[in-house]
């Protein structure tokens, strides 16, 4: 990602990159396929020492200190995340930091935010439903207020991180509009089950919730107002989103040109063949403009410009499609070698294929476009 990078900024840059080079390398990622969690804990509290978790903070000493813009700096850690198919819950943790710091007249949630940011604490963001699309019908999941406090009837899927979360933000149907709450792990009524995922690291559940009883002070923001805030916080998703997934494909596409110059056909290697040259050149095109739309999107939502939520779905919807031709692309470069198991590329296409699939696919963003442009 082009930021135009100062020394610190760099500096920071190859401090994460080292990290998760030394810490989750290929062959990691390859044994946590295989745990039921996923990631470590302990990893990503030493992550969040690196300010994986702080840059959306204002309070915090570290936050916003690599770009100027949190938001800015939250995509170089992005991007060097899907560079590795690393995994952890950077996207859910930092988009339920928005939604408590953005949050205005509710109760104070400063506490959770300070775990929040030191890694001690993990968030899932709730915000699908089972059986609908991205943005699509009304919330199905119900708010009703009780004597003490409200009680939360429903269901949230698609919910990454589940198992591992210790608070959940919740957006449910109240009877003065939509809400949001924050309810902790292991209240009663409230279960997890979870979800088969085609990434082999990220975890992803469908958290029931049967007569969930959580006090005022859960509440995000004021009931009935929290519209604005769940299109603020898909915004951001939508940018963590782009920024890894041109991680995952500018990865694939420099190991694949590594790849047509070792390999040779005919005494040649591959690289020299002009047509292979023209659909390098196209990638290479694709793969910038993939960058280009991602930064546009992460300067609009940074600065909460009136046309946001346009490029935020300009830029899911142009990244969602062109990586995964992207790296499909290079699956064919690499012959029958690309589609096994023990070769690395299914480990980016997946990683991809989810990215384009959650918080709305290519086509649904589209239609958002075009509702937006008759608005």
């Amino acid at each position: 990602m082009d930021l135009d990078l100062s020394p610190d900024q760099k500096l920071f840059r190859s401090t994460t990159k080292k990290f998760l080079e030394s810490e989750t390398p290929l062959e990691r990622v390859r044994e946590l396929a295989a745990a039921p969690q996923g990631f470590d804990r302990d990893w990503w509290e030493r992550g969040a020492e690196l300010g994986w978790a702080a840059m959306l903070v204002p309070d915090d000493p570290g936050a916003g200190r690599i770009s100027g813009e949190g938001l800015l700096g939250l995509i170089v850690i992005a991007e060097e995340m899907g560079r590795m198919v690393a995994p952890g819950p950077l996207l859910p943790v930092n988009t339920v930091i928005t939604a408590l710091v953005e949050s205005a007249g509710g109760p104070d949630h400063s506490a959770e935010l300070d775990e929040l940011a030191s890694g001690a604490l993990v968030a899932g963001w709730a915000c699908d439903e089972p059986g609908t699309g991205w943005g699509t019908g009304p919330l199905r999941t119900v708010l009703t207020p009780v004597p003490g406090g409200f009680v939360l009837d429903g269901a949230k899927d698609r919910v990454e991180a589940a198992g591992q979360a210790d608070r959940f933000l919740i957006s449910a149907q109240s009877a003065d509009g939509p809400a949001q709450v924050l309810v902790r792990a292991g209240t009663p009524g409230l279960s997890i089950e979870p979800s088969w995922s085609l990434d082999v690291v990220r975890r992803f559940g469908e958290v029931r919730l049967d007569g969930v009883q959580v006090g005022p002070e859960a509440l995000v923001g004021q009931p009935g107002q929290a519209a604005a805030a769940m299109r603020r916080q898909n915004q951001v998703a939508a940018v963590l989103s782009c920024a890894e997934t041109c991680g995952v494909a500018g990865r694939v596409l420099e190991f694949t040109v590594e790849w047509a110059f070792d390999r040779y056909s005919f005494g040649r290697p591959l690289a020299s063949y002009q047509a292979l040259k023209h659909r390098f050149a196209d990638m290479k095109t694709w793969l910038e403009a993939c960058h280009a739309t991602t930064l546009a999107a992460a300067r609009a939502v940074a600065a909460a410009a009136p046309d946001a939520a346009e490029l935020a779905s300009v830029a899911k919807s142009y990244v969602g499609s062109r990586a995964t031709d992207i790296i499909q692309d290079c699956v064919q470069m690499h012959g029958g070698l690309g589609v096994t198991w023990e070769h690395d590329l299914h480990l980016y296409l997946r990683r991809a294929t989810v990215n384009r699939a959650l918080h709305g696919t290519p086509e649904e963003h589209r239609r958002r476009i075009a509702d937006l442009m008759e608005a």
